[in-house]
């Protein structure tokens, strides 16, 4: 099991990379256990919490278990044509459904965030703001991510003041919630990078909702939607 020592930031990204590489090759079989976190720190020149972090992205994908005090094991891949984690199999099954459901979601949201920016009251900019700060000291908390995610859209449509908007959002995103949490879960812990986009981009449709600019929340709104839709085409 032949290891490169890390010169460089974003160290668990690249023990994930190096790791799935020796998983893909054959390298590491299914069934292989891999050494302790404390042996695997040392090969690659990191600290612990670097190396669980990386080993949490593998889980996450997929790829390792964690047994609670028995380290970690290979899984089985799936077919040749590459691995795709159980849970994310369904959407697969149901992309034509997950497709309409997207472009309703995007039409939806576009016009929520506009009519937010021009109907909003102080006690609704509040209420946002609130969960905008939530979400930025949830960037490292996977489970309050995701529930400030869906906070943040929730907290729109009712600043729409519109009955009506406010079930549609509800019945869209009530579909959608399973595909987007887990491969929300899966695409965080492979890059964490992409939980810091995603809170520039609430930031973005934030702002302009506290400014009254309709035409810039549909804006955000819009190229936070395409970055999210990005993601799960990856898995479709």
């Amino acid at each position: 099991m032949e290891i490169v020592k890390l010169t460089k930031r974003n160290h668990y990204e690249e023990i994930t990379r190096q790791l799935l590489a020796m998983m893909e090759d054959g390298t590491l079989k299914p069934g292989d256990k891999l050494p302790s976190t404390k042996e695997l720190s040392e090969r690659f020149g990191v600290g612990r919490s670097t190396m669980r972090e990386a080993l949490s992205a593998l889980k996450a994908m997929g790829w390792i278990e964690i047994r609670q005090g028995g380290g970690c094991r290979v899984l089985s891949r799936g077919s040749a044509g590459g691995f795709a984690p159980p849970e994310l199999e369904s959407i697969r099954m149901n992309r034509t459904t997950l497709l309409h459901l997207l472009e309703a979601r995007r039409t939806l949201e576009v016009s929520n965030a506009q009519i937010a920016a021009e109907k909003r009251t102080e006690q609704d900019l509040q209420a946002l703001r609130g969960i905008a700060a939530e979400m930025e000291g949830a960037t490292s908390d996977d489970a309050e991510g995701e529930r400030t995610d869906v906070a943040f859209h929730a907290a729109l449509a009712r600043m729409t003041h519109n009955p009506i908007l406010i079930r549609m959002f509800e019945s869209i995103v009530g579909q959608l919630e399973t595909a987007i949490r887990e491969v929300r879960r899966v695409e965080l812990y492979a890059n964490r990078s992409v939980a810091e986009k995603l809170l520039t981009e609430h930031k973005a449709i934030c702002r302009a909702v506290e400014d009254g600019d309709a035409d810039g929340a549909a804006r955000s709104m819009i190229v936070h939607l395409r970055h999210v839709e990005s993601i799960l085409m990856k898995y479709l």
